[in-house]
């Protein structure tokens, strides 16, 4: 009983220690994102894009390219659609100077026939943050 009781005490030490490694790590993050002596400058390689027209419940992957052309590691915060209907992914570390790097979403079409405007917003070590990425898409109804 005691090994199992030693056992619950141990997991129960180890999540929380992670617990809190993971609340610091965003805690630094979001005090670099706001720093402007940290701040850096982006170059979007594509910040509008068209996507055309595609079949309602088509699922749309879209990404968007950018160069980190300051002196200071971007760190992206996080990535904000305009929807629920937009899924984003970010890069998890930091994006060296000169490097590149791309913000994925994906667009669930389903039950949005017609022309979708839709927008992320980046927030990261920018001056200019959030900044918007946008693209559309015309979804046509699904055939019957």
């Amino acid at each position: 009983m005691r090994r199992i009781a030693s056992a619950v005490l141990v997991a129960i030490l180890i999540i929380s220690c992670q617990s809190n490694d993971k609340k610091a790590a965003t805690a630094a993050t979001t005090s670099t994102t706001r720093d402007s002596a940290q701040f850096t400058t982006v170059e979007w390689l594509d910040s509008t894009r068209d996507f055309g027209k595609i079949q309602e419940g088509q699922q749309l992957e879209v990404s968007f390219r950018f160069r980190n052309a300051g002196s200071k590691p971007l760190v992206i915060e996080r990535v904000q659609p305009s929807c629920g209907c937009t899924v984003a992914e970010q890069p998890r570390e930091p994006i060296p100077p000169g490097a590149e790097g791309q913000i994925k979403a994906t667009f669930n079409s389903l039950n949005h026939v017609g022309i979708n405007h839709k927008t992320l917003n980046v927030f990261a070590n920018m001056k200019d943050a959030p900044h918007p990425l946008q693209f559309v898409v015309e979804v046509e109804k699904k055939a019957s």
